[in-house]
């Protein structure tokens, strides 16, 4: 049912019976969450009306998010916490979660994980049954003295606020080893945060290690196609063709919608406004129709007056 309305690519901003035509069509939803169902600890108002709404009109809603600082049990208790309470575990896909099953049932890493990254990671690793390399280096280490594991056969990198030099260099000695596998959580450049400022993501520290190494690291994370085939494998009938994926920022969520051949909606509450979109709509430069929203909307509470309508 791609472009169903004669959408397709069009970055359309669409309203009122649109959007209930739309909301019947699908049976799939999925939502990033930063900027598109909150902000940090403040729900976008209406937010949680419209994923509770869905939840209970029986549709299938998924949250997909490159977010690898929290474990997935963290997410439920914020959903909760700001009035999302339909909202399950098993719906939750966040790129900490589904690199431990990609570790696990895709690489079948046999060694031990070097793991640059938050607890959320380490968690989610724990949960899989991944083992990981606990750090465990003096403070006085440096890379001429510390201990370097033989069992490591991965490198995970993702966002880590208590990065060190160490880290990396250990790192990028675990990647001379071309039998390492070199695998990042998401490659986000970058985060906003209040008053202009930003927060570099875990594609700084990708990038860094990939200098260093040589080597391409394999992107968990939107827009890779994995986050969905995890969605599939957990979930039967998955039809790309009923999907819908709601997000904020072109670069991943509407390019990582398009690669997996989903519809894609942008919401203006985020990252990216239109005026970007229509700028990769009018390129001539083809790959970038990949990055062009099918829908847009100021906010994801536009969906409220069809539910009012249903109900």
């Amino acid at each position: 049912m791609a472009g169903a309305f004669g959408f397709k690519g069009s970055c359309q901003k669409i309203r009122g019976p649109e959007i209930r035509n739309l909301l019947e069509a699908k049976e799939f939803f999925l939502f990033d969450c930063d900027g598109v169902i909150w902000h940090g600890e403040n729900a976008i108002t209406g937010a949680p009306k419209v994923v509770n709404s869905l939840i209970r009109h029986g549709k299938n809603v998924f949250f997909v998010t490159n977010n690898c600082t929290r474990p997935r049990e963290n997410y439920v208790s914020k959903f909760y916490r700001l009035g999302f309470t339909d909202v399950m575990q098993e719906q939750i896909f966040s790129s900490s979660y589904c690199s431990a099953l990609y570790l696990r049932d895709v690489a079948k890493v046999q060694g031990k994980v070097f793991v640059i990254g938050c607890e959320g990671v380490r968690k989610e690793l724990r949960e899989a049954g991944v083992p990981f390399l606990e750090e465990d280096d003096p403070p006085d280490a440096t890379i001429y003295n510390c201990a370097l594991s033989p069992d490591v056969k991965a490198v995970l990198v993702g966002h880590d606020d208590k990065l060190t030099f160490l880290k990396l260099a250990k790192a990028s000695c675990y990647l001379r080893d071309p039998e390492c596998l070199f695998l990042a959580t998401d490659n986000d450049p970058w985060h906003p945060l209040r008053d202009g400022r930003i927060l570099p993501g875990s594609g700084c520290l990708t990038a860094a290690l990939e200098v260093a190494s040589g080597r391409k690291a394999t992107v968990i994370g939107k827009p890779s196609r994995f986050m969905f085939e995890c969605i599939s494998s957990q979930f039967r009938g998955v039809d790309p063709a009923q999907c819908l994926m709601v997000g904020d920022r072109l670069e991943t969520d509407v390019l990582f919608g398009s690669n997996c051949g989903l519809d894609t909606m942008l919401t203006l509450t985020g990252v990216s406004q239109i005026e970007e979109a229509e700028e990769y709509r009018d390129s001539e430069h083809s790959p970038n129709q990949s990055l062009v929203p099918d829908y847009v909307v100021d906010t994801i509470a536009d969906f409220l007056p069809a539910f009012e309508d249903q109900d």
